[in-house]
């Protein structure tokens, strides 16, 4: 007979569980409300889709985005990506937005901790209908190329 986990380690499984579905349910309606919303023409703020490419080992998969306007140049962008369709991340960073005409620059970092990697760099170009950008850390490093849905 299998023998089961103690209760314990069943209970801090179950809470990572629901912490991992919950944060992504929360973005999945984030994003549907965000979508309703009019997408912005001269702005990069709104929802994006596409995908995520790692340079480092060719793991691939599908990216969303919700970017909010924060203040002066100064985004707040809210990436979830999914890895093989079964594994779903989420992250966000805050970018410094340089705009030239309807063209945008932008860079920013987030630390997501050893485990993962450790201080992730952005950097990347936009339009309000298209947007790219690298990402760089201490064991990966690839690119996001995403559209307006």
């Amino acid at each position: 007979k299998p023998k089961q986990p103690a209760a314990p380690a069943r209970l801090l499984a179950c809470t990572i569980l629901a912490i991992v579905v919950s944060g992504c349910s929360t973005f999945k309606r984030d994003f549907k409300e965000a979508a309703a919303l009019p997408q912005s023409s001269d702005s990069i703020a709104g929802v994006w889709k596409g995908s995520w490419l790692s340079d480092h080992n060719a793991h691939t998969g599908s990216l969303r985005a919700i970017i909010t306007h924060k203040e002066a140049d100064t985004y707040h962008a809210r990436f979830h990506a999914t890895y093989k369709r079964i594994f779903s991340f989420g992250q966000a960073v805050d970018l410094v937005v340089k705009k030239d005409g309807t063209n945008f620059t932008f860079s920013g970092s987030a630390d997501l901790g050893g485990i993962y990697g450790g201080n992730y760099a952005y950097e990347g170009k936009a339009t309000p209908e298209n947007f790219f950008s690298t990402y760089k850390c201490s064991i990966d490093h690839g690119t996001f190329q995403m559209k307006r849905p």
